[in-house]
């Protein structure tokens, strides 16, 4: 499998041998396409092995990837080993291409797209993948065989006249269809197959529909026509990128990448499309990240504002602000929808992506107690009007009810950013962004007229600005820890020179960088931390910290620091520029859920600091914008 995890760049082929199992691909073997309900991860080989209908909460139609014996799969693949694979994506779009190259036999191209349209009412919920023949010959198995429920239920087929139906227990329908004649057969594993023998200039239609009847020709489906608006509404789409430096291609595939996260009927966008990929392949690391998170929604803000994409920005901002429920306050997390995230349950009877379980749907991080996600809100809020939005007297409220409760909870401890099963501390990182709160939302209550709350926020924001710098400092007060009156190292210490918590030029940012990088790196690499979480077990290196030990190298001046660190987690993204959650540092391998916001929500950040960095270095700061006020006030 040496071939597999070195396979980084479209230009270094994916090579599939007689005795190559499907199994041993990386995580990052996959490029992924959306429709904005639901996304689908499609392998190097031409396998669907991931993908939940209609959307991106529900229960899985297709989840080899966690289980390749009862998780279900949609392929199209070469019939014939050896065949090497080369994966793109359209450029300036979500339409997926895998060219298949079957020595003595011939070429061919696997274009796959879920049909995107400006109006969620209209979203169709289909898989359209065309397979053509591009030289020679070429012999292709076509396979469909869904598994609803996360695998516990095998459907019934029926074969009928133009494709087949399958039918789950509670009344699932999903439909497949494929050209030049009706071909499925049974297979002995499951599901049903067509083997398919093209010649050059050939090409096949394979439609799967969710919540079909019964299944029609190909033609019906209109996919010629659906492709090109889809290639059109894509690249309309991307020609909004008000960003022209040196990692365009970078920016637009993770603004891309974001879009597809993003839930279109409400604006929430998703931490991951997937469920329970390990941090660390054998270990128990598996979480659902299929839910919007609070904190999230300040990254997104920004990084949307500063790169052209203001609706997605905005969108996102309102799904927050009207889904924070001021009777149980500001939660971790929300469904997509705003509703309340699942229980956390095990599905026992999936092994896990290699082996690695136990498989989680739902999350029981839910219901802790993150101070944190509380800044993170009033920092998307401040950034709203800052970029040109205007909160309204109903923002005010919502930002006022929770900002108040904050006056007397910053004394008390908290779970943090990084949802331990260990128990509560006085995280710093969490501290910090009470302070943020106050700070923020005292400027917020200024522009209400609300002097009164301007006048206790700044004075209680003092004042846990003083706490901090008592208790979150080493013993000899030359850097920060990551609990009072503690002596570890914690990656969110890097966000005290972000939020601009001291001037960027006090040493005590300086060293605790240093000190940071001295206890959680490796090469240009960072964890998180090194502390027992009560979880057990090694996970990789954090791809978001890593992107934050970059722009924080660029705040404090050390810019060829921070350019080699940003083109380390860079070039670790996969053949298609995608990012999961975590890195493994000594193969550069990609862990966790796939694709992770956080990750690329990072990389639009840091690529932003470092741009204006070395423009500074260059050509003095007299001439470089702030990089907020850079962007044009058009919000409204």
């Amino acid at each position: 499998m040496d071939l597999y995890s070195t396979a980084k760049h479209a230009a270094r082929p994916f090579v599939f041998r007689e005795d190559d199992s499907a199994a041993d691909l990386p995580i990052g073997a996959h490029g992924i396409i959306g429709d904005g309900f639901s996304a689908a991860l499609v392998r190097v080989d031409g396998a669907i092995d991931w993908l939940c209908m209609p959307r991106f909460d529900s229960p899985s139609l297709f989840a080899a990837i966690l289980d390749p014996e009862r998780g279900g799969i949609a392929a199209i693949t070469p019939s014939r080993r050896p065949f090497e694979s080369l994966q793109r994506y359209d450029p300036d779009t979500n339409v997926l291409e895998t060219l298949f190259t079957v020595p003595g036999q011939g070429v061919g191209r696997l274009t796959d797209f879920m049909p995107w349209v400006d109006d969620p009412r209209a979203s169709i919920h289909e898989v359209h993948r065309r397979i053509e023949c591009v030289e020679g010959t070429l012999k292709v198995d076509v396979i469909f065989d869904p598994r609803f429920s996360y695998g516990q239920d095998t459907p019934e087929i029926d074969i009928g006249e133009h494709g087949v139906l399958a039918r789950g227990k509670n009344g699932e329908r999903v439909v497949a269809v494929v050209g030049r004649g009706n071909t499925w057969t049974r297979r002995e594993c499951g599901g049903v197959q067509a083997r398919l023998s093209l010649r050059t200039g050939q090409r096949v239609w394979n439609v799967i529909s969710w919540d079909a009847s019964d299944p029609e020709p190909p033609a019906a489906y209109r996919p010629f026509d659906l492709l090109r608006d889809t290639r059109h509404r894509w690249r309309e789409w991307s020609a909004r990128l008000e960003y022209d430096g040196p990692w365009r291609h970078h920016m637009l595939r993770s603004a891309l990448t974001m879009k597809l996260l993003t839930y279109a009927p409400t604006g929430a966008m998703v931490a991951a499309p997937t469920t329970s990929l390990p941090e660390w392949l054998g270990g128990s690391r598996n979480w659902d990240y299929r839910y919007a998170w609070a904190r999230d929604a300040a990254l997104a803000v920004r990084a949307n504002n500063l790169i052209g994409f203001r609706s997605e920005a905005r969108d996102f901002f309102h799904f927050l602000r009207d889904t924070v429920d001021l009777e149980v306050g500001l939660k971790v997390m929300y469904g997509i929808d705003g509703s309340r995230v699942p229980d956390e349950t095990v599905l026992s009877h999936l092994s896990g992506y290699g082996g690695s379980g136990p498989v989680r749907v739902g999350n029981g991080a839910r219901d802790q107690v993150q101070l944190d996600s509380t800044g993170a809100l009033v920092d998307a809020a401040h950034l709203y009007e800052h970029f040109g939005g205007t909160l309204t007297v109903r923002a005010w409220r919502t930002l006022r009810g929770v900002i108040d409760t904050l006056q007397s909870a910053w004394r008390l401890p908290d779970h943090g950013i990084w949802e331990p099963r260990s128990g509560k501390r006085h995280n710093v990182h969490s501290k910090l962004m009470i302070w943020l709160a106050l700070d923020r939302g005292a400027g917020i209550a200024r522009a209400f007229g609300s002097v009164d709350r301007h006048d206790v926020w700044s004075s209680c924001a003092d004042e846990i600005h003083r706490d901090i710098l008592k208790r979150g400092l080493s013993k000899d007060g030359s850097h920060f820890v990551s609990v009072y009156d503690g002596q570890s190292a914690d990656a969110t210490l890097l966000q005290l020179a972000s939020h601009a918590f001291l001037p960027g030029d006090d040493p005590r940012l300086a060293n605790t960088v240093d000190f940071v990088r001295r206890e959680l790196g490796r090469g240009p690499f960072l964890h998180r931390y090194r502390e027992d979480d009560g979880v057990g077990g090694e996970e990789g290196a954090f791809v978001l910290c890593g992107f934050w030990l970059a722009e924080v190298l660029a705040l404090i001046g050390r810019v060829d620091e921070a350019l080699e660190v940003f083109s380390a987690h860079v070039d670790a993204s996969n053949h298609l520029g995608l990012l999961a959650e975590e890195i493994d540092p000594s193969n550069g391998s990609l862990l966790g859920n796939f694709p992770q916001a956080f990750s690329h929500l990072g990389l639009i950040n840091a690529a932003l600091r470092i741009d204006r960095a070395l423009r500074i270095r260059d050509e003095g700061s007299h001439r470089v914008p702030h990089l907020i006020g850079a962007v044009p006030r058009t919000i409204s």
